[in-house]
């Protein structure tokens, strides 16, 4: 049986993704700093553990008796929508900068076979509105926006660095905005289109409404479908808004 490693579990991709490996037969162990805020977790293990810390790092990848991860997806992170992200950057590369730096060296240097990283379309320049779509290839050279994005390309590197001196698999997918059942919809850390949507629904249904995707489909280019988007990672590389191959 194939075993997989989900870091940031607790949160919207990495609970989904979670029950995507359950279901093709994988043992999972999901790792956050907290639980999953809408769903009980499916995974076979699940360690609350700060992946800012190394040894957090080598607790969460050590399988013992010689054992490694067949694969490490990593997606754990201290982000939210473009309000949270401009107000907290200095703790937001703080913080992803410890965790993905922790985590590609410890899955190297204990062997994992092959790494996911969960990079963010904030890696490119910002766009006016009627510009032709960007490649992968048109992160360079390199602009982006705003600090999540420049320590998202800085992790980026950093894993395919790994992937040189080390016998470890790299794959990279950039995300734009997701949106979805189980996903962030309160607390500060929720995009404006979802602020906005909830605003007016959560009156109406007093509760979650499950039609969160087709509600904020119109606010601009979404992935939204989590179950789908679980489909991908780690067998691929590519910009997941625009579903473009490399």
């Amino acid at each position: 049986m194939k075993k997989a490693l989900v870091c940031g579990a607790g949160g919207f991709i990495g609970g989904h993704l979670v029950k995507k490996l359950k279901r093709e037969g994988y043992w999972v162990r999901g790792v956050d700093i907290k639980e999953h805020e809408f769903a009980q977790t499916q995974a076979d293990e699940f360690r609350l553990l700060d992946l800012r810390e190394a040894h957090n790092c080598w607790e969460a990848l050590n399988l013992g008796d010689g054992e490694t991860f067949d694969e490490v997806y990593q997606l754990a992170a201290d982000m939210g929508g473009m309000g949270f992200i401009h107000a907290a950057e200095c703790d937001i590369m703080r913080n992803n900068a410890l965790i993905n730096n922790h985590m590609i060296d410890t899955a190297a240097k204990i062997g994992v076979g092959r790494y996911f990283f969960s990079s963010s379309v904030c890696v490119y320049r910002d766009m006016e509105p009627g510009e032709p779509a960007l490649d992968e290839d048109d992160a360079y050279p390199a602009l982006p926006d705003n600090e999540y994005g420049w320590e998202k390309l800085y992790a980026e590197r950093m894993a395919l660095a790994y992937a040189r001196h080390y016998p470890i698999e790299v794959r990279i997918a950039r995300f734009q905005n997701c949106y979805g059942p189980e996903g962030t919809w309160r607390g500060g850390r929720e995009d404006v289109e979802v602020e906005q949507t909830f605003k007016h629904l959560t009156p109406l249904t007093g509760t979650y409404p499950l039609a969160l995707a087709d509600a904020v489909r119109q606010a601009g280019p979404v992935w939204s479908h989590p179950t789908s988007l679980a489909l991908l990672p780690a067998r691929s590389s590519f910009n997941l808004c625009f579903a473009h191959s490399f």
